[in-house]
């Protein structure tokens, strides 16, 4: 019977640490394609127009490939494959695909002719720059139809993740970053200069290859694992309403993270600068977040899922319970760790060409504010599949829907005034807001409470974090970051290799992590 308990805790953390791995390659390709744009781009309005551009179909992107129809799709898909075999469940996924494609081509027709609009949405502080707004708006009309490719990979990823199969899904990011250096390298060959805004063809045309790429490689993985969807005449049958009668809410529920950050992209496009600052500081910030928060989600959803299905209660409350300390436990050591090497980490990743020393402490203030809101973002991600696997989006929708509110009435109120970190804080607020909400409304329902084991457990590891945090900045007043570029990367490495070992030694103390944490972590029994 004790096997049996800890199955599903093992395969959650199991197939987590899978799906945490293949991001984790993806984010640090990402950072990679990264420091050649802050050396090319700089910070300034080429940054700017690339941000913009980028943003709108990667928006989409992070909405369906990292959550949303997964969290509608999946549930209804194993249920179908459970109760009536899979030539019923490969049909319905026949049928959503159709009417997937057709709305998308709709869409992006509409957004193509539309394109000003959408761009002024998104970079208001662009109207009163003629040239830099034409800009976006033509390299936003070439990089969109990467939208496509991406929420029909989303529909074959999810397909695979209902069957337990999450790595191609999850590695697929990294063909967006090759793709990427590949055409930044082909431009310095040959012989564009920093600052040419001939470098955006190169790069935006890459998106559009890039997308195509990344569809391809997870279509060919479902194929050959038996997920073969056909083509059908596109009609609203009861499953496609179903499936997207939970997927709008969920998009925006599981998107809300990103909504906040379109919110102050929008409203920092005011500030010169600051946009790409928000960039690549959300690039820093979204390393844990990725790695950590979407694969728990990603992974935990299906095993919710089966449980909450076969009424198996216990063990749903015991699967989330393990979600929710993995996310503590990796969570809180990377939100202090980051705040406390902010600025070495910017200067050793993004210091160089156009991207400037005050770029690179500009950027670092950023995330150093973002790092009090990672904890929240990571939580909720952890949290979502409970309401998923119940087959009720609109419930996260709701809660995330009222920290969006904080977000924009913060935003409006403080940016003004403080700039770009204005919009770090009412992101971070937000987060909290949302987080707060949803607990609260889990334990009215009775869905999912906080023992008061889990808060020590909980407790344990932000203290954990915090000494670590300490012991970094004490540490660093006493060997201060070197200003070469090899010396400080090796300054860093030993630095976040002692930080490393200072939380490990502190959480095993105070028991914060047990040994049987790790065994789970490690797929065993």
């Amino acid at each position: 019977m004790a096997a049996s308990k800890d199955a599903p805790q093992a395969g959650v953390l199991s197939n987590a640490a899978l799906v945490g791995s293949a991001t984790m390659a993806s984010r640090v390709s990402g950072f990679i394609r990264d420091i050649f744009l802050a050396a090319l781009l700089g910070a300034g309005p080429l940054a700017e127009v690339f941000v913009i551009a980028f943003r709108l179909p990667n928006l989409f992107r992070r909405l369906f490939a990292e959550g949303a129809f997964n969290a509608a799709f999946v549930p209804l898909f194993a249920a179908r494959l459970s109760q009536k075999g899979e030539g019923a469940a490969l049909a319905m996924a026949g049928q959503i695909l159709s009417v997937l494609l057709a709305g998308l081509a709709i869409f992006t027709l509409l957004a193509e002719i539309f394109m000003p609009a959408l761009v002024l949405a998104l970079a208001q502080g662009f109207a009163g720059a003629p040239d830099k707004f034409d800009l976006a708006v033509h390299y936003a009309r070439i990089s969109f139809p990467y939208l496509i490719f991406m929420s029909l990979m989303a529909l074959f990823a999810a397909m695979l993740n209902a069957v337990n199969r999450f790595f191609a899904a999850a590695l697929a990011p990294v063909l967006l970053n090759l793709v990427l250096i590949a055409a930044m390298a082909l431009a310095v060959l040959d012989g564009v200069p920093a600052g040419d805004t001939r470098l955006l063809d190169y790069i935006i045309y890459g998106v559009a290859v890039a997308g195509a790429a990344q569809f391809l490689f997870v279509f060919i993985a479902a194929r050959r694992a038996g997920m073969r969807a056909k083509l059908a005449r596109p009609q609203l049958s009861d499953d496609v309403k179903k499936v997207w009668g939970l997927a709008v809410p969920g998009i925006l529920a599981a998107g809300i993270g990103q909504i906040n950050l379109l919110i102050g992209t929008s409203i920092a496009t005011g500030q010169a600068g600051a946009a790409a600052w928000l960039y690549y500081a959300d690039r820093l910030y979204q390393l844990p977040m990725g790695v950590i928060g979407v694969a728990l989600s990603v992974a935990l959803l299906p095993e919710l899922a089966r449980r909450v299905a076969a009424g198996d209660t216990v063990r749903a409350h015991n699967a989330q319970d393990l979600a929710v300390l993995a996310a503590g436990g990796l969570t809180l050591p990377a939100a202090a760790g980051l705040f406390a090497l902010a600025a070495p980490i910017v200067t050793a990743l993004f210091e160089r060409g156009a991207f400037t020393a005050a770029d690179s402490a500009l950027t670092a203030q950023l995330v150093a504010m973002f790092c009090f809101g990672l904890p929240a973002f990571v939580f909720v991600k952890a949290l979502q599949p409970s309401f998923f696997a119940r087959q009720d989006t609109r419930a996260p929708l709701i809660d995330g829907a009222l920290g969006v509110v904080v977000n924009i009435g913060l935003s409006l109120t403080l940016f003004p005034i403080y700039g770009a970190p204005a919009i770090a804080f009412a992101t971070v607020m937000a987060g909290w807001v949302t987080l707060g909400l949803m607990l609260i409304r889990m334990a009215r329902r009775d869905i999912y409470r906080l023992s008061s084991a889990m808060l020590r457990r909980l407790a344990a590891q932000l203290a954990a974090a915090l000494l670590m945090a300490w012991a970094l900045i004490y540490a660093a007043t006493i060997i201060s970051p070197p200003s070469d570029l090899l010396a400080l990367s090796l300054w860093l490495v030993g630095f976040i290799g002692s930080g490393l070992v200072v939380y490990g030694l502190a959480a095993l103390a105070l028991g914060a992590v047990k040994r049987a944490d790790i065994s789970l972590l490690r797929g065993r029994r």
